[in-house]
């Protein structure tokens, strides 16, 4: 067979926050609704946009290792901006009165949070494969305590003139 790549990057909103739940064999899943959107000027000129809403799940890993259901519940809230990487997955399926239905989901495997919290300064809250426990731990205490540059405000007012670049 050949070399082949389903790879999908979003970066939007938050329309609800997370639903999460337990699966039959104790693994947890979190569904998110993921809003993207696009500007552009309509042939009379007029500012056009629209919305496009994913669907994305999370997973959490077996023996520890990939947490990211947690990490959603935990981080992620309505609003929030995130970036999400993973693969585009088409499912099909009866519903009770035996229609056929259809669903397009993102499964995701990498999660980095870009509204500013919970996350460590680092990497701004990013979360894939065994990091995500350790991240989730200290990365989420870092930003609960509020920290911010109006913290600090006559830091970022003095001079570096003493600087040798």
């Amino acid at each position: 067979m050949s070399k082949s790549l389903n790879k999908v990057t979003l970066i939007g909103n938050l329309g609800a926050d997370p639903e999460v739940r337990s699966t039959s064999n104790g693994g947890r899943v979190a569904t998110l609704s993921l809003a993207t959107g696009r500007q552009w000027k309509g042939a009379d000129g007029t500012k056009q946009e629209k919305t496009q809403w994913h669907r994305v799940i999370l997973w959490n890993g077996k023996g520890g290792g990939q947490q990211l259901a947690d990490v959603a519940e935990r981080y992620c809230k309505k609003g929030d901006k995130i970036f999400v990487e993973g693969e585009i997955e088409y499912r099909t399926w009866q519903d009770k009165e035996g229609q056929t239905r259809y669903s397009t989901e993102i499964n995701g495997r990498e999660l980095i949070l870009l509204s500013g919290k919970g996350g460590d300064a680092g990497d701004g809250g990013s979360w894939t494969g065994a990091k995500a426990t350790a991240k989730s731990a200290a990365g989420a205490e870092a930003g609960k305590k509020g920290e911010s540059f109006d913290d600090m405000p006559d830091a970022l007012d003095a001079e570096d003139d003493d600087l040798p670049f």
